[in-house]
């Protein structure tokens, strides 16, 4: 526990710094000069109701706003192929995206017109998995669709107020049961460590999973941002970060027959794209109000008023709200933790893409996880072990806590 605990704590630390955006009052967006293989992340917020524990840009859905909104979203994805972008992969999240399925529908064969996509990921929500709904994104080219599930247990989903929206656990095993199979790869969505979840009950959703045969399953550690804890605290209790060694470990133990691990916390049946795009994709443009995108050694993120973001995109601006600019070491650190948190990462193709010996920026880094356990160097690669693998999700989670704290930092914008 000892080192866990150290390893949060630097981690918060340097999320702290590296998540420190200034405001912005020009477009930061480059035009694209290079072949660097990129994703767009297009960002949907309209939900039919907020979950208490989602730090996520979004907001509940009014049908009027929702189509402005995705009228403007298309003007966006053009103004980036102005810019001379070409992606390789699309990623909608949310929020929805399956919120209006006709918008989503003309959205995505906008992209395909302008962008050479091989691969196209779609969020949705377990009441969306209807017969129609899955026959057009099935028609809409969808490659990957990954649905938020968290768990089968009908008194967690309850206490997070999934239950009355999503229906029961076995309503949404049996929606999953006939959605598997009309996709290259359905992805479940869990979450690991809510405060009243115990193991028996994380077995027993690991058990339907496996009973599943799900292509890909998701496990998140519950990832708590400042604004949304009190919210936690009161309906589920304080989380006990002790114990998310111990079920991550149940997790392995349960998955490793039928799975591999493509992340520290996805596994899968088959190779397939996965939610941290930002493992198999070194830069991404984010889309939509309230994203995240990070292009040549600059972070960005676009303003989370909706309205206003569909006023500066009906002007032609791309509203970006606030950047962060990182150093060459600081790009360093951060394709270390991205990398390896896909499990392996090359030193030599590291070098070579940043033009310096990154072994020398990584040293003390490496050192440490070399000693502790959690890494193992093969000749020029490195690779996590068992052990490492939670350090990553540990050092993820810290992260996201952070995006999300910023996130919550970007809406109390909105009142000033």
């Amino acid at each position: 526990m000892v080192i866990e605990k150290i390893i949060t704590s630097i981690a918060r630390k340097k999320n702290s710094e590296y998540l420190r955006f200034v405001p912005v009052d020009k477009m930061p967006v480059p035009y694209r000069d290079s072949p660097t293989p990129t994703l767009l992340y297009i960002h949907i917020p309209f939900c039919e109701e907020l979950c208490p524990y989602c730090s996520f840009n979004r907001v509940v859905f009014k049908e009027d706003l929702a189509r402005r909104y995705f009228d403007a979203l298309r003007k966006e994805i053009n103004i980036y192929k102005d810019l001379n972008y070409n992606f390789e992969a699309l990623y909608a999240g949310g929020g929805t995206p399956t919120i209006l399925i006709d918008e989503l529908s003309e959205t995505l064969d906008l992209a395909r017109q302008l962008f050479h996509l091989k691969e196209i990921s779609v969020e949705t929500n377990p009441n969306h998995l209807t017969p129609f709904n899955i026959k057009k994104l099935r028609d809409m080219g969808i490659n990957r669709l990954s649905v938020g599930v968290q768990s089968f247990d009908d008194g967690l989903l309850r206490l997070i107020e999934r239950y009355h929206k999503y229906g029961s656990g076995r309503e949404i095993k049996e929606r999953l049961k006939y959605t598997q199979g009309n996709f290259d790869t359905v992805n479940v969505d869990m979450i690991f460590n809510f405060p009243t979840q115990t193991m028996e009950i994380l077995e027993s959703d690991l058990s339907t999973l496996i009973d599943l045969n799900i292509d890909q399953i998701t496990y998140y550690p519950l990832m708590v941002s400042k604004s949304t804890r009190a919210a936690m605290i009161k309906k589920l209790g304080d989380v006990d970060y002790e114990r998310g060694n111990r079920m991550y470990l149940k997790i392995l133990e349960m998955l490793s027959e039928r799975y591999t691990a493509s992340t520290a916390w996805c596994f899968s049946r088959n190779r397939a794209l996965i939610d941290e795009y930002v493992v198999n994709f070194d830069e991404y443009a984010g889309a939509g109000s309230g994203s995240i995108g990070y292009l040549n050694g600059c972070a960005y993120a676009n303003t989370f008023d909706i309205n206003l973001y569909i006023s500066q995109i009906n002007k032609g601006i791309l509203p970006v709200m606030a950047k962060r600019e990182f150093t060459l070491k600081e790009q360093i650190s951060y394709d270390f933790l991205m990398k390896l948190f896909g499990l392996s990462l090359d030193l030599e193709k590291l070098s070579k893409k940043n033009k310096v010996n990154v072994f020398r920026y990584l040293f003390a880094e490496i050192l440490f996880f070399i000693m502790t356990g959690a890494l193992k160097k093969e000749g020029k690669t490195l690779r996590l072990t068992k052990k490492g693998q939670y350090y990553w999700v540990i050092m993820m989670r810290e992260f996201f806590i952070g995006v999300n704290n910023f996130r919550d930092y970007c809406r109390s914008m909105l009142n000033m």
